[in-house]
């Protein structure tokens, strides 16, 4: 590492790790609306209605929860084709609704894959007869961001309708012609094209703050005793290295030994990191470009103990290869080896999910302290 001498050379770096604890603070939690425009295929017993496809709209009102779950309320119309048999009242099929939807996503960037699931009901009225009905829509979708406010988004959903019937089937179609299962359970799939507009300035990943101090050779009427600008524990005049990350564990010297990075976290069973996990990373990232001193840092994998010990392994092993790529895309020069240690080393038990929690790690080790 740096020696003494370097601390009238080099700004001392004051970081902002401890905003990186919880990634949680950096996730997007805005509202948005979202209006659309809907597609209905009519499936099954759409001869029990004598009906044919249509369009539709509406307008979403809903928020971001968390990293991968959406809730809003939906509002829509939409208008069918009217009955097709003659001895029928004529007219379109006008119905209106609402729905409130959990939407579950995959990842968050810039394609977000989703899962939905709407509950609600519809008000139907053709030819004078109105009826009620409750509907139930799982589907899958994605968004897509332009800008920060502004969003393409899509689904499919298979929608399943009980409603009150307006047409007996025995108006429409002889009973030896009618299909199978109740008259007025409807199968439809609908397809829901908009847009989403988020409120407010959407959250940016942590940065590491930098900021320059006076060398304490230069520094008229100053104690570097009383000084300690990288608040590491080791005061100026001892501590050969200046601005050390706030939260490593450090030697005598004020040189880091170890980092826990808290809040780099990865998909359920997987190496993949989470949008919070690399928004940590980012400021981490940044931090060790700024930093002067370019020694090797091993990054070790930790699991906690579910699993067999041979799966663990390997499981730590490609978590800590993602994040040293990942580190490498975003320009750290420091040489970076990947380490695992599955759930060899934890550091407390595994008995409950909150010490699961915390043996399911990721450390950088600088390999000269």
């Amino acid at each position: 590492m740096n020696n003494k001498s370097l601390i009238a050379a080099v700004a001392l770096v004051t970081a902002s790790v401890s905003h990186l604890a919880s990634a949680g603070e950096y996730l997007d939690k805005r509202w948005y609306v979202a209006p659309f425009g809907t597609y209905i295929n009519l499936g099954g017993n759409h001869l029990n209605r004598g009906n044919t496809d249509g369009f539709g709209g509406g307008l979403a009102i809903g928020k971001m929860i968390s990293e991968h779950f959406n809730l809003e309320i939906k509002g829509m119309f939409q208008n069918t084709g009217g009955p097709q048999e003659q001895k029928l009242p004529h007219g379109n099929w006008d119905s209106q609704g609402a729905t409130a939807d959990i939407q579950y996503f995959f990842k968050r960037g810039k394609f977000s894959p989703y899962a939905v699931l709407g509950v609600g009901g519809l008000s139907t009225t053709v030819a004078g007869r109105n009826a009620a009905s409750f509907i139930v829509e799982p589907g899958a979708g994605l968004t897509f961001e332009v800008t920060d406010n502004f969003l393409i988004r899509s689904d499919v959903r298979y929608r399943y309708n009980s409603s009150e019937v307006l047409f007996p089937s025995t108006e429409i179609i002889p009973p030896e012609k009618k299909p199978h299962g109740s008259e007025n359970d409807y199968q439809d799939f609908v397809v829901n094209l908009g847009f989403v507009i988020p409120f407010g300035a959407k959250p940016k990943p942590a940065k590491f703050e930098f900021t320059a101090a006076p060398s304490t050779t230069i520094a008229n009427n100053i104690d570097c005793t009383q000084l300690d600008d990288d608040r590491d524990g080791v005061n100026n005049c001892l501590d050969k290295c200046p601005g050390t990350m706030v939260g490593s564990k450090i030697d005598q010297n004020g040189c880091p030994i170890s980092l826990h990075l808290k809040g780099v976290n990865f998909e359920y069973d997987s190496a993949k990191l989470t949008s919070g996990a690399e928004a940590v990373l980012d400021g981490v990232a940044a931090s060790l470009i700024t930093y002067p001193e370019k020694d090797t840092i091993e990054v070790h994998g930790h699991t906690s103990s579910e699993g067999s010990d041979a799966y663990n392994m390997k499981l730590s092993i490609r978590r800590s290869q993602s994040v040293v790529d990942y580190l490498k895309q975003k320009g750290v020069a420091n040489q970076l080896v990947a380490k695992g240690f599955g759930e060899r080393k934890p550091i407390t038990e595994n008995k409950t999910e909150a010490g699961r929690s915390m043996n399911r790690r990721v450390e950088l080790v600088w390999t000269g302290n």
